[in-house]
């Protein structure tokens, strides 16, 4: 009986070694018999499975082997489809898998904007973003004047079921204004008008994503990369703007949402991503600490964190939106954002068929606010906060730097760079919601290498020989103190141009007792035994409200 037991063990664990490492944790707690849609990466050099592809472990499935609504995924060299969890422990075993992952579901987490960033300056001499596209891959956009009556949305897809193109939620349209909105339906001429966007010539690729809840999958979100990508030489596409997320369940080097984005970045796009809202969260006695969302944890794209204008052009008074989600990392400890910029109750362009405005009226701007004509229509501009609105304004910039010269890395180098390093030690924030007060201090995993400065990132001329790769966190437990680590053949590693000091400022490198908290980032779970602690969180989700409202 032993040795019929040992053997037994032997046979078994091989094939459970596999599965913990080839399928991600959260679909071993599945029930065998329950269908579940999942994104299958396959190791590079290896084709994805076709339907007659000879293979033992396929071969054991039933409707012979088939995988069931199947769709391809190329940038990631997957598809995704239906299979039951029993199929998915199985098919772990075929060598040519490398991660099994759910399709999991994510959503959607400018008046004083552009002075704050100085994109003013970079207007009166004439940087406006012409001859670049950006890719919003977002809830769609809705034509609207201030795109030109939709002639800069150069190509519109929607990859949601049942739905076209055009944006029955309000974000997408939001965010392509504070990328690209020309603020036509405000007074002024282009280079004075109110609501202006950071690039208000650059053209739009819409692809939509979210649906009119805001709501979409993994799966919906790499194919609009992999459309990006195909696209780019056609329309010139510079960047891709992803102001939506969900939680981090495993390695960067695993999930295929960043894996997807990585691909994008090596095809000459580069990639800004919302950090997420989730600054506020002490669930597990962080602060706020290890809540950037995916693929906002990968080293490759800029993250971007939001800051609060204080509703005056001046920079010195702009303080942390406390709301804003912090490093490192979960997993992996990236050090994340990569900078901040405005993204508190930022105005742009109101979506008129989305359910937003129609949820939450209140944030319909005035025409008083943005026209001095008696001809003028409410309904034009809507009011926003989040990472959500943080990242487009960086996506603005990069559509004003971007050309043959360029490379997605110069362009993260050089933000990062002239980034301003120059914040206080501490702010206080208050919700207006609830009363509620949260403190906020500025090291490296809340502000990154600091705010963005338009007209000082372009007007550098530095180049980069190698990845702008985020540097790693590393925490020494003994003394209390911790480090980062930059991986080998890096542009951080040349002291000269691009060193430590330079970037990320020398006060950003002083960690405090806010920092490490109970110790819980840094402890070898990193909150990844507590799966539960993203459960189904989105950007959106619970800090919808916060979203919406912004903060005082």
């Amino acid at each position: 009986m032993a040795l019929r037991t040992t053997i037994l063990t032997l046979i078994v664990l091989p094939a459970l070694f596999a599965q913990t490492a080839v399928v991600s944790p959260d679909l071993l707690a599945v029930d065998p018999n329950e269908a579940v849609d999942v994104i299958i990466q396959y190791k590079p050099g290896h084709q994805k499975r076709a339907p007659a592809r000879p293979s033992a472990v396929w071969g054991q499935m039933r409707n012979g082997g088939a995988l069931r609504a199947a769709q391809p995924l190329e940038t990631i060299n997957g598809e995704v489809g239906s299979l039951t969890a029993a199929e998915v422990r199985a098919l772990a075993n075929d060598p040519d898998v490398a991660y099994i992952s759910p399709d999991r579901p994510v959503k959607g987490s400018l008046d004083y904007v552009a002075p704050t960033t100085f994109a003013n300056l970079a207007y009166s001499n004439g940087k406006m973003g012409s001859g670049n596209a950006v890719a919003v891959i977002d809830s769609g956009i809705s034509s609207n004047q201030d795109f030109d009556n939709g002639a800069r949305i150069v190509y519109s897809q929607s990859f949601v079921p049942d739905e076209d193109a055009s944006d029955y939620f309000g974000h997408g349209t939001h965010v392509a204004g504070i990328i690209a909105g020309s603020a036509a339906n405000s007074t002024g001429t282009v280079y004075t008008r109110t609501f202006r966007g950071i690039a208000p010539k650059a053209n739009l690729v819409n692809l939509k994503v979210l649906d009119r809840n805001g709501s979409g999958k993994d799966s919906q979100v790499i194919a609009a990369i992999d459309k990006a990508i195909l696209l780019k030489s056609t329309y010139k596409i510079v960047a891709i703007n992803l102001s939506l997320g969900r939680g981090v369940f495993e390695s960067y080097k695993l999930d295929p949402l960043c894996q997807a984005v990585e691909r994008a970045w090596k095809a000459g796009i580069t990639v800004v991503v919302a950090a997420g809202n989730y600054g506020r969260d002490n669930s597990f006695g962080t602060n706020g600490y290890g809540t950037i969302t995916s693929p906002g944890n990968d080293p490759y794209v800029i993250t971007v964190g939001a800051m609060k204008t204080m509703n005056t052009p001046s920079r010195a008074d702009d303080r942390i939106a406390s709301y804003s989600s912090k490093g490192p990392t979960l997993i992996d400890r990236i050090v994340k954002p990569d900078l901040v910029a405005p993204g508190n109750r930022v105005i742009s362009v109101l979506g008129i068929q989305g359910n937003l405005a129609t949820k939450f009226p209140a944030n319909i701007v005035s025409k008083d606010t943005y026209s001095t004509t008696t001809s003028a229509s409410a309904g034009f501009y809507y009011r926003l906060s989040g990472t959500s609105m943080a990242a487009p304004t960086v996506t603005g910039a990069v559509a004003l730097m971007a050309n043959s010269q360029t490379t997605p890395d110069i362009i993260k180098a050089r933000l990062m760079k002239t980034a301003t390093k120059a914040f206080p030690t501490y702010s206080l924030a208050t919700d207006p919601e609830t009363g509620t007060t949260y403190t906020s201090q500025y090291d490296l995993f809340t502000v990154g290498a600091g705010y963005l400065d338009i007209w000082a990132a372009l007007n550098n001329t530095d180049v980069v020989k190698g990845p702008a790769l985020s540097p790693v966190a590393v925490y020494n437990t003994s003394k209390s103190t911790y480090s980062v680590s930059f991986a080998r053949g890096t542009v951080w590693n040349s002291s000269l141009v691009w060193g430590q000091s330079l970037v990320w400022g020398q006060t950003l490198l002083s960690g405090t007792s806010l920092v490490w908290g109970s110790g819980i980032c840094w402890g070898e779970g990193i909150l990844w035994g507590e799966g539960i602690v993203w459960g189904d969180s989105l950007v959106w989700g619970e800090s919808l409200n916060v979203a919406i409202n912004g903060e005082n």
